[in-house]
């Protein structure tokens, strides 16, 4: 287990990841009142909030993020396993440092999370939704940093920066669109379909029928949870999951590109330099 406390202007950064080889509980709270947003790595841990004697609990994590008002009182239990590994990040400050935040963020907070300025309970959940790529490759590269010292701390800043952009720009989304969250559990479900079958995904009238939306509903509302149409969050996916396997040398170049369902060396590469800006070989 490990568990970094950062400071970052008036927010507080825990960076907390943890693995197993048995089953654990990792049981955690705040000192003091604070509004957070919580972004969950890969690991797909179980997350339980325990307050007033109530439990609201999440078995589906990976690519959560997730705002929340907490007390002292609320604890929050992971429950961690040799398949579900701890990778979380919280940024979080107090009510009263809302107006202080520079760059008008204070602003955009009072904004997008009204219902967190003024709880009436311990703890009160705020909008929650499922990581775009591009967020969830920022959380991928916190918990892969290897730098120290000043350089470690001007990585988190741009890094934090930009993940709290990327979750306000895509909350704003969310407030201009009638998606509604009764079709969350269906889209969770396409998405780990897709995740599940990189090299062959299902078509998009395979998914329909068996999640119960016509495809012109399911595009809809896929991409106003996630940001970015079916296929090419599938396509993200692939180019991060290859991007994972070649530089934790898991895999060849050649194999990856087979492993996530390219047939062809050429186009894989193309495809991973279009979205990286290097080829695949050019890994260290």
């Amino acid at each position: 287990m490990t568990r970094d406390f950062i400071h970052i202007n008036d927010f507080i950064i825990l960076v907390e990841e943890a693995k197993t080889t048995s089953i654990e509980v990792d049981i955690c709270r705040f000192e003091e009142p604070l509004i957070a947003v919580a972004f969950y790595g890969s690991g797909n841990v179980d997350l339980a909030v325990n307050y007033n004697k109530q439990s609201k609990k999440f078995q589906h994590t990976k690519g959560l993020a997730l705002s929340f008002y907490a007390d002292d009182n609320v604890e929050f239990e992971h429950s961690i396993s040799p398949d579900k590994n701890l990778e979380c990040i919280v940024i979080a400050t107090a009510i009263q440092n809302i107006d202080q935040l520079p760059n008008q963020e204070g602003e955009i907070f009072r904004d997008l999370l009204q219902e967190l300025m003024n709880p009436k309970d311990n703890y009160v959940e705020g909008p929650s939704f499922f990581m775009t790529p591009e967020m969830e490759r920022i959380v991928d590269a916190i918990f892969a940093n290897q730098y120290s010292g000043k350089t470690k701390m001007m990585f988190f800043r741009s890094q934090i920066t930009a993940l709290l952009s990327h979750f306000f720009g895509q909350l704003a989304l969310m407030h201009n669109t009638d998606s509604k969250t009764e079709y969350r559990d269906k889209l969770n479900e396409v998405r780990d379909l897709l995740i599940s079958n990189l090299d062959n995904p299902p078509s998009l009238t395979e998914i329909s029928k068996q999640i119960g939306l016509n495809t012109t509903k399911l595009k809809k509302e896929f991409k106003a949870v996630f940001g970015v149409p079916v296929f090419k969050y599938l396509h993200n996916e692939r180019l991060f999951k290859a991007h994972k396997l070649i530089s934790e040398h898991q895999t060849t170049v050649q194999e990856a590109a087979w492993q996530v369902g390219y047939d062809s060396l050429s186009s894989f590469s193309n495809a991973f330099a279009k979205k990286f800006g290097y080829r695949p070989s050019q890994i260290k």
